[in-house]
């Protein structure tokens, strides 16, 4: 008769979540609808309206969101038991600081055009509410990669509302998308006039409320939770 052993837990063997689990999949997906940080949450409204008048330049935002939250979401996770509670806030600020100080930086070097038209809100992604939020909820407890995804998830959330937003602007407002004319010269001819609104910043906000209204009308859950 034999005795079957179990080895210590200690000692087992840790099964390791796949990268791409449906949990880890479910960090990057869902931003981009049940909990867009934009029109679920609603921050990061002022860029939303300051730097969507032209597809390019929020194109450009976007993808600097995207790399300032996903890297400073994977540095905090990585360090995060060492720092002292009572300075946090400070340490993370500094880790956006010099992540959007390296971004700007770049943008200045290689689209340089691009940079002057974003002016100042490059420098202003260090106060960007997405990103200390998600460092706070998310990176101070749990894993790199994890934490890692979820800030590019947030971050695609926030430029896929940024673009939209900046080709409705763009398309109305100048008859282009990405500066290239969209709407033929047969239409001016025949009377069809560019809409001087579109490229005021309260058509951003009219464009968002759409948004989030077309959102939360097909949505189930944010239906069920209002």
């Amino acid at each position: 008769m034999s005795i079957e052993t179990t080895e210590p837990l200690s000692k087992q063997k840790k099964i390791r979540e796949p990268f791409l689990s449906a949990k880890n999949r479910k960090l990057v997906k869902d931003p981009l609808n049940d909990n867009n940080p934009i029109t679920v949450q609603v921050l990061g409204i002022c860029s939303a309206l300051a730097v969507t008048v032209k597809v390019k330049p929020s194109l450009v935002m976007a993808l600097a969101v995207i790399v300032v939250c996903a890297f400073s979401n994977l540095v905090v996770s990585l360090i995060r038991n060492a720092i002292p509670s009572r300075i946090r806030i400070i340490v993370q600020l500094t880790i956006v600081a010099t992540l959007v100080i390296l971004v700007d930086q770049v943008l200045k070097a290689y689209v340089y055009d691009v940079s002057k038209q974003l002016s100042v809100f490059v420098g202003l992604i260090i106060t960007n509410c997405i990103i200390m939020g998600r460092l706070e909820a998310f990176a101070m407890g749990n894993k790199p990669w994890p934490a890692f995804l979820d800030g590019v998830g947030n971050g695609l959330g926030y430029g896929v509302i940024l673009i939209l937003v900046s080709a409705v602007r763009e398309l109305f407002g100048n008859g282009t998308l990405m500066g290239y004319q969209v709407v033929p010269d047969a239409m001016y001819k025949a009377g069809y006039f560019n809409n001087g609104l579109a490229i005021l910043p309260p058509m951003a906000l009219i464009v968002v409320g759409i948004l989030i209204w077309i959102q939360r009308s097909r949505n189930r859950k944010l239906i069920e939770s209002d």
